[in-house]
C-alpha cells in the first residue's frame, strides 16, 4: 500500500449528515480510505441521522455494506474512550476490536483520556497498563492493533506517548501520530513521529491554521478537527519524507472540519505522496 491518504469522518460533521451520507461524499472527493467513528449503545444525533458516528451495538455488516457500495475501505476505527476507567474503556474497545475485525480495519485508534481527579499521576500508569493488557488479549487474538494517539495531559509529549505505548509488551500495541494536536500541545511533530516511528501504525493528519496555532498552542492538548492539509503550519513534505525514510506502510488520514477542506487536502497530499514516489525512482 506504501502511503495512503485517507479522510476520517469528522470532515462531515460540519453538515449534520449520517455516516452513509459522509461515506458517499468521501468517495466522491476521490478518497479511497475512511476512518469511521464509533459510540457505544444508542445516540440521539446519529440515530436521527444528524451524525455520522456508528453505534457499535448495530451490525458491522452493515457498515462493510455502505464501504463496499461506495469502494472504501476502512483505514481504522476511531474509539476515543478514557484508559483510566476501565469500567469503561475495557468493554468498549474490546467491542470496538471485535467491530473493527469485521469490517477489515486494522486499527482502533484511542487515547489516554482525560485523567480522573481521584486517580494520582502514579496511579494512572497502572490503571492503564491493567486496560491495556485487558483490551490486548482480544487485538492479538483478532488481529487488530491498539493505536495510542498523543491527545492529552500525559500523551501530549512524545516520552509520555511512548511511555503508554511501552506499558505492555504486546506486538499490536502502537501509536496513532497527530500532527495537529502534537503542534497544538507546543512540542515538534517533526521529531515526535521520527521518535516513535517504529511504533506507527496510523497517521492523522491535521493541519493548523497560523491564527488558530498564534491562540491555543501550548495551552491546549489536542483539537477535534484542523484545517485542510497545505493551508496551514504543518510541513507535509518534512512529513512524508519522515514517513518514507521510516519505511512507513499505511494511511494519512485527514482530520478537517469541512467537505471543502477535505479536499484540498487530497489534492495536496496525493500530489505530495507522487512526487516523493517520483524522486526515489529518479
Amino acid at each position: 500500500m506504501s502511503i495512503a491518504v485517507g479522510v476520517n469522518m469528522e470532515f462531515i460533521r460540519s453538515q449534520d449528515k449520517p455516516f452513509a451520507a459522509g461515506v458517499e461524499v468521501a468517495a466522491k472527493l476521490g478518497y479511497k480510505y475512511v476512518e469511521p467513528m464509533v459510540h457505544n449503545g444508542r445516540e440521539l444525533l446519529s440515530e436521527a441521522g444528524y451524525f455520522h458516528s456508528f453505534s457499535l451495538d448495530d451490525d458491522p455488516g452493515e457498515m462493510k455494506d455502505i464501504l463496499d457500495q461506495h469502494g472504501v475501505k476502512p483505514s481504522g476505527l476511531s474509539a476515543h474512550c478514557p484508559l483510566m476507567r476501565p469500567e469503561i474503556s475495557v468493554p468498549y474497545l474490546q467491542k470496538a476490536i471485535r467491530f473493527a475485525a469485521a469490517i477489515g480495519a486494522p486499527v482502533v485508534n484511542t487515547d489516554e483520556g482525560i485523567r480522573p481527579s481521584w486517580v494520582s499521576i502514579d496511579e494512572a500508569f497502572s490503571v492503564m497498563r491493567y486496560t491495556l493488557v485487558t483490551v490486548l488479549r482480544t487485538a492479538e487474538r483478532y488481529g487488530v492493533f491498539l493505536g495510542i494517539e498523543p491527545h492529552q495531559s500525559i500523551s501530549r509529549t512524545t516520552d509520555g506517548l511512548l511511555r503508554i505505548a511501552r506499558l505492555v509488551d504486546s506486538p499490536m500495541l502502537r501509536v496513532n501520530y497527530d500532527t495537529g494536536n502534537v503542534y497544538l500541545a507546543g512540542g515538534d511533530p517533526y521529531e515526535g513521529l521520527s521518535a516513535v516511528s517504529r511504533l506507527l501504525v496510523h497517521v492523522h493528519a491535521k493541519d493548523i491554521t497560523v491564527v488558530h496555532a498564534d491562540a491555543e498552542r501550548g495551552k491546549v492538548t489536542g483539537t477535534p478537527v484542523g484545517c485542510a492539509c497545505g493551508d496551514g503550519v504543518i510541513d507535509w513534505k518534512r512529513i512524508i519524507a519522515i514517513l518514507r525514510n521510516a519505511k512507513f506502510s499505511g494511511v494519512l488520514s485527514v482530520e478537517c472540519g469541512t467537505e471543502q477542506q477535505a479536499a484540498r487536502s487530497l489534492a495536496h497530499l496525493n500530489s505530495l505522496v507522487s512526487a516523493a514516489e517520483v524522486a526515489s525512482h529518479a
